[in-house]
């Protein structure tokens, strides 16, 4: 049985394959030690016999957030010790005298020097001796650290020192990272910083994925587990403890795959992602038009520089659990600090301040008897007691839950502005796809503020990442730094096969074969930034001529007389999951009487609202709904405003249309 598991902060979604049917399974979340909710779901799913977990993380992400990673000792060529620390001139708070100082995660006793230098072209110009070597090891000994960063200049052209210093610190016991393994290319600052992350979370996620492993393959039969990466592929547990860089956005991108694979069976290309959880908020743009998801290297994780391969994904801290105050001056904030599943909102029973998902059930916008199925009942006495406690000078808690709902979704309007807007889309050409936990329940109101027409809702919303998991495919990226002029762009197949061979090694050592997608990364000579380009052996000067093109569009001019310079080889290894496409129902027209189950009052534009409450899972493709409502669901609730219409389609999912006031 092939099961994705997706462990956030508040609640483990569990997806499986059960005889060709997609079913899902809803647990709390154990911060404390997440692996038993994993185990917990196993057990549920499938209590005996083998299964194939795939696992996507936030421990990466949160060690980050909360700076508990390890105690990490950084290696550097001798003279470049602080380079981790000064990073580059660039601030971000460009005018701001007194913005602080970003936290380098290596204090400044933990930075090492090696006397060793090597040429931009990789010939060797001074080597440590092993005295020197051996004195290096005894101070790093000396120093406490729990993991070593290894990152010298120019060791993508040669990383002959770098094996040097690694295979010395062997004698430590405790996990090196170096940097031309973890990020083999140019830019010494980005290198550096990528490697000691991937060292400052080794450690942690090392010893839990161990765990898992071990949990997983005693009480299932020998069953293994694999990861979901923050570049939307999934990698084995080993990987992902050696490189737990590549991991630190294994959720979000679960959503990300998921998200696009139900929009393109749904016959939408261009859409806006919104995945609301417990904690945050994630949204994405993907144009399959343009070649689909967008992906970055330059991404900025708590603050710290991070370049392997992601999904592009901004994120916010805007969830339902989520906690509303009011600051020193009487203004409304909301996040990002949030509940999680321990304490929770005060509605599960064990909070006790007031979060998005209070104010939603206030509003009439959950259904306390049907949340999760009617397996967490949701105390609304208690949420109103204490949200009267906690009000302030508002007039009255439903003007209180109101202010907290438009605080969240100008949050994530304003998530949303940043990948479309600012990168030059019209969001009102998008379909806006609304899933996690709580995008349903605030889509139709981003919509309208966005001028978006259709809002799509997937069957089984809340775990759509867990669902991204289970279909994402196998993969490994391969780079390297080569520098060469345009017109040697015809003699880059060796270079390329020396990449396919090693990437096929790993994977044959793991038991599987893939397909190898290569590309380049070109700029014009004396530019600081490159764009990525498919490279073909069989055209090798089509992607010459896609680069002027993409420079024109992305930044609005091209010099095709200009020199082109190939900076990065990259190949992308892949293999395939097993297909799944859903069963497409027929449409039969109809009204949706037979879900609808109650009637009663839901908080819009100032003002309870008489409306009708459905059972999703007993609409029928074909069901047109009319606002007011709300669309109850196991994993979701879909709030449905007067002027809004849904109509379930063919494999399920809500498609709705806003309404003449957007």
């Amino acid at each position: 049985m092939r099961t994705a598991i997706d462990t956030g902060g508040t609640f483990t979604d569990c997806v499986y394959l059960d005889h060709g049917h997609l079913r899902v399974l809803k647990l709390f979340s154990t911060p404390a030690d997440p692996a038993c909710a994993v185990v917990d779901a196993l057990a549920q799913v499938q209590p005996d016999g083998v299964v194939e977990v795939r696992h996507g993380t936030t421990l990466g992400t949160n060690a980050m957030l909360e700076r508990s990673g390890a105690r990490v000792a950084f290696i550097a060529t001798a003279g470049c010790e602080d380079a981790v620390a000064i990073g580059r001139q660039t601030r971000g708070a460009l005018y701001d005298w007194f913005a602080p100082v970003p936290e380098c995660v290596v204090p400044d006793e933990l930075r090492f020097g090696v006397a060793e230098r090597v040429s931009s072209e990789g010939e060797t110009l001074c080597s440590p001796a092993d005295a020197e070597l051996q004195a290096l090891v005894e101070a790093v000994r000396a120093s406490g650290a729990q993991a070593v960063a290894v990152s010298l200049l120019f060791s993508f052209a040669n990383p002959e020192t770098e094996r040097r210093v690694e295979a010395a610190l062997d004698s430590l016991g405790i996990p090196v990272s170096v940097s031309h393994r973890i990020l083999p290319e140019f830019r010494e600052y980005e290198r550096a910083s990528t490697t000691v992350v991937n060292a400052y979370l080794a450690p942690r996620m090392r010893q839990y994925l161990l765990h898992l492993e071990q949990r997983v393959a005693r009480e299932h039969h020998g069953s293994g587990v694999d990861v979901m990466q923050s570049s939307g592929g999934i990698v084995s547990a080993r990987v992902a403890g050696e490189e737990p860089v590549r991991t630190v956005l294994s959720g979000p991108a679960g959503g990300v795959i998921g998200a696009t694979r139900v929009a393109a069976w749904a016959g939408f290309e261009r859409i806006i992602g919104l995945d609301m959880g417990g904690t945050s908020t994630d949204v994405f743009l993907s144009d399959a038009t343009r070649g689909g998801v967008r992906r970055t290297r330059e991404s900025v994780v708590a603050g710290v520089p991070v370049s392997v391969p992601m999904l592009e994904i901004h994120t916010v801290g805007a969830g339902g659990g989520s906690i509303a105050r009011f600051d020193r001056g009487g203004m409304l904030r909301v996040g990002p600090e949030s509940a999680g599943a321990d304490p929770g909102p005060i509605c599960f029973g064990r909070g006790t301040t007031a979060t998005v998902t209070d104010a939603n059930l206030l509003l009439g916008r959950l259904d306390p008897a049907s949340f999760l199925g009617g397996s967490v009942p949701l105390h609304c006495e208690r949420t109103e007691k204490l949200m009267v406690e906690q009000k302030g000078l508002l007039p009255s808690i439903e003007e209180f839950a109101a202010g907290i709902l438009r605080v969240v979704e100008t949050e994530m309007d304003k998530a949303i502005r940043v990948i479309s807007v600012e990168q030059g889309y019209d969001p009102r050409d998008f379909t806006l796809v609304a899933f996690g936990g709580g995008g349903p329940v605030h889509a139709c109101s981003l919509a309208r503020a966005l001028r978006i027409r259709t809002v799509l809702i997937p069957s089984m919303p809340g775990a759509l990442s867990a669902l991204g998991i289970l279909l994402a495919d196998v993969v490994r990226d391969h780079a390297r730094t080569v520098m060469l002029d345009g017109e040697a762009i015809g003699d880059l197949e060796r270079l390329f096969e020396e990449l396919e061979d090693l990437a096929r090694a790993e994977f044959a050592a793991e038991g599987r074969e893939g397909l190898a997608e290569y590309s380049l990364d070109l700029r014009y000579a004396g530019q600081g930034y490159e764009l990525n380009l498919p490279w073909s052996a069989e055209a090798p000067p089509n992607s010459i001529v896609a680069f002027h093109k993409l420079h024109q569009q992305r930044y609005g001019f091209s010099d095709p007389g200009k020199l082109v310079q190939v900076v990065n080889l990259r190949l992308r290894m892949i293999a395939r999951a097993e297909s799944y496409v859903p069963r497409r129902r027929e449409i039969v027209l109809g009204d949706g009487r037979v879900a609808s189950y109650a009637e009663r009052p839901i908080y819009f534009e100032g003002q309870f609202v008489s409306s009708r409450f459905y059972h999703r899972e007993r609409l029928a493709p074909g069901d047109v709904i009319e606002g007011p409502a709300l669309i109850t669901e196991y994993t979701s609730a879909t709030v449905l405003p007067p002027d809004c219409r849904a109509a379930v389609d063919a494999f399920e999912n809500l498609v709705v249309t806003i309404g003449d006031e957007a």
